[in-house]
This record gives structure tokens, C-alpha cells and sequence, in this order.
């Protein structure tokens, strides 16, 4: 074995992000590539958030911040998370981004060979995040209406399983749980004593009904969310979580350790984040989900998204590799569903993206749906 590769972990080995990469590199050379790829807003940070960060900045608040966050922001949101839940038992830190909060939760909960629960189609992250820590991941199938079989969850539980994690509204299918399906999950795992951490970077994206926390229906539920999708702030890596007070002060320690804190003057503009309307941002996306849905739906068959930006059309041939390439032929960047499943049968759209984006990307959707 050359020396090189000898000294790579061998918990780097058993996933793989090569999929993505390589639809980005034959994507490289396209010119205006229409893009329904990305999974970030479109917009821009809203002003009064600019504005503040740069305040921060030129008042020199660019040094560390405290781990657990700043009070002008973990404050605020500690008394917005009081009013919402009213648990006693509820505590709030600040971390850096929701996949800074992800993998602290699974490092300060998963021990080597515990079970980890998650469904099918899943965020990229999870699987890579279960091996990193040494957990073994039980993946279940939500296909083909996306929706959780609560039969099939209470049967996967043994005496392993450690966690559940469930992201509601869904990348990459955009559906949401409805209120029962998270009350059912939520008692269950109070039930069987498994910890249950839900992913809500996408809360404040909900269409069609309001967004239903499972922390309404379990007090010792661990919830992460964030400002990434809902201020368009992807690379400012601001998140929080929340969850009983003594899981949370070990996710403190973990991350003293690791990522350090939150960048300073980011948290002083999540601050007023928090205060800035972003629901004509909302309202625009459900448009343009519609748009998307009405446009392409003669072609393909879809399940109604109702929150994130993501449609989650079945192939209406070949494989996913196969279609995204030829997509790709024709100018089109779209993401194969092997990259969020286990199962070879659909492909995500990303509708955030301008109209004239999105009414190009509709146009080559219909006509790359006609090869068979």
C-alpha cells in the first residue's frame, strides 16, 4: 500500500462525495449553464443584516466569541425558544452552521457501534456523519410518497439504537412531516429512550401549512436550525441548538474543542436576523415552487413539495447518472438522487433561481423527459 494512502483514516472510506464533484467538473465548461443545482437562496442578505455585520466588523468584534455564543444573539434566541416550547428543561447554544451542530450532536451522543436512525431520501451528510463517529447507520425507505412508515420505524428499533434524526421540511424532496407524523415519531422515541434530533434549517420555508416542531411533543428532543437558508447566509456558518440542558452543555464542551465558536461579528448580525421579516422571500418561493411543479408535472411524476426549494421528480428514464448527464448535455445542471439515496429512481431540482432561470430550466425539462 503506498505510504500515503496508508496514513487516511479508515473512517473516510466508506463514504463518498466523488458523485457530486463529478457532475460538477463536466458541468465546468458550460456556458450560462442554467442552474437548478445549488441549494441556496437566490437572494441577497437582507440590508439591515449586512448592515450589522459590517458594523461588527469595523467595531472590531472580530475576535473569538464565547463557545456558547454571544449574548446578543444566544439570549434572544433563548427567549424566543421559553415563549415557543415553555419546557424547564431547555437550553440554547450557538454553533457554527447546522452542520457544525450536526456533527456535535452526533459526537456528544453516538458511541462506536450504536445505531442511528435516519430516512431515505436523506441530507448527504448523515451517512458520512454516522461513520465519522463510528455509529451504524439504519436508513429507511420513505419511498414512494416520502412519508415515514411508523410500522417500519418501530420495527428497525433494537437495543442499539441510539438516535433518530429527522429533517422535516426534507432536502432533498421538499415534503414535510404533517403535525401527527411528528407527534407519532416524537412519542415513540420518548417511549422506546432514544434521542430524537431534528434537522429544521428549513423551517421558515413551509407553504402549505405552518411549520410543526417535534420539540412541541418531545421535551428532550435536540433541535438544530440556523440562518443559512432562511437569510441567505450560507457562508456566514451560523446555526443553533437546542435540547436539554445536559446534552447541550456537552455539545459547549465538544465544540471548544473543535470548531471553537461561531464567527463573532456574524452572530451580531443573526442578532438582527432574527428580527428581519423574511416572509415576502417565503411567499416568493412558494411561487416559484408552483412554477416549477405546473411547469414540468405532463413530464414527470412529482410528490407535492410543501417546504425547502427542492423538487424531487422520478427519472422518466435510465438511471440518475445517465439523465443528469444528458441534462447537462443540454445546458441543464440538476442533482442524481444517488447522491441522497440509496434507491437509482429520481433527481433534484433546486427552484431557487431566478424566473428567467426557471422558466429555461422547465423548457429543457420537458425536453430532455422525451428520451426513452
Amino acid at each position: 500500500m503506498p505510504i500515503l494512502d496508508s496514513w487516511i483514516a479508515d473512517r473516510t472510506r466508506n463514504f463518498d462525495s466523488s458523485g457530486i464533484r463529478k457532475m460538477f467538473d463536466l458541468a465546468a465548461d458550460l456556458k450560462d449553464p442554467i442552474n437548478l443545482s445549488i441549494g441556496q437562496p437566490d437572494f441577497a442578505v437582507p440590508r439591515a443584516v449586512k448592515d450589522e455585520l459590517i458594523k461588527a466588523v469595523e467595531e472590531d468584534k472580530n475576535g473569538y466569541a464565547l463557545t456558547q455564543g454571544m449574548p446578543v444573539l444566544r439570549e434572544k434566541l433563548q427567549a424566543e425558544i421559553d415563549h415557543k416550547f415553555g419546557h424547564s428543561d431547555r437550553k440554547v447554544f450557538v454553533c457554527s452552521g447546522t452542520s457544525g451542530g450536526l456533527m456535535l450532536a452526533a459526537l456528544a451522543m453516538v458511541n462506536p457501534g450504536d445505531e442511528v436512525i435516519y430516512f431515505d431520501p436523506y441530507f448527504v451528510m448523515y451517512p458520512a456523519l454516522v461513520e465519522l463517529v463510528g455509529g451504524k447507520s439504519v436508513k429507511l425507505s420513505t419511498y414512494p410518497d416520502f412519508q415515514i412508515d411508523m410500522q417500519l420505524l418501530e420495527d428497525s428499533i433494537t437495543d442499539r439504537t441510539k438516535m433518530i434524526i429527522l429533517n422535516s421540511p426534507s432536502n432533498p424532496t421538499g415534503v414535510c412531516c404533517s403535525e401527527g407524523q411528528l407527534k407519532a415519531v416524537a412519542e415513540l422515541a420518548e417511549r422506546k429512550g432514544i434521542c430524537l434530533v431534528a434537522d429544521e434549517i428549513y423551517s421558515r420555508f413551509t407553504y402549505d401549512h405552518q411549520h410543526f416542531s417535534v420539540a412541541k411533543f418531545n421535551e428532550r428532543s435536540i433541535i438544530i436550525d440556523g440562518f443559512s437558508k432562511s437569510h441567505a447566509m450560507t457562508g456566514l456558518r451560523v446555526g443553533y441548538v437546542h435540547g436539554p440542558v445536559d446534552i447541550i452543555d456537552t455539545m459547549i464542551k465538544l465544540q471548544q474543542f473543535t470548531f471553537v465558536c461561531a464567527p463573532q461579528p456574524c452572530q451580531w448580525a443573526c442578532a438582527v436576523a432574527l428580527d428581519t421579516d423574511i416572509s415576502h422571500h417565503v411567499a416568493e418561493y412558494e411561487l416559484k415552487r408552483d412554477k416549477m411543479i405546473n411547469g414540468i408535472k405532463d413530464s414527470y411524476e412529482i410528490v407535492k413539495p410543501d417546504g425547502a426549494f427542492y423538487v424531487f421528480p422520478r427519472l422518466p428514464w435510465g438511471n440518475g447518472q445517465e439523465f443528469c448527464e444528458h441534462a447537462i448535455d443540454n445546458n441543464l445542471m440538476v442533482i442524481p438522487g444517488t447522491i441522497f439515496s440509496d434507491h437509482d429512481t429520481h433527481f433534484r431540482v433546486s427552484y431557487a433561481a431566478s424566473d428567467e432561470i426557471l422558466d429555461r430550466g422547465i423548457e429543457v425539462l420537458n425536453k430532455i423527459a422525451k428520451r426513452g
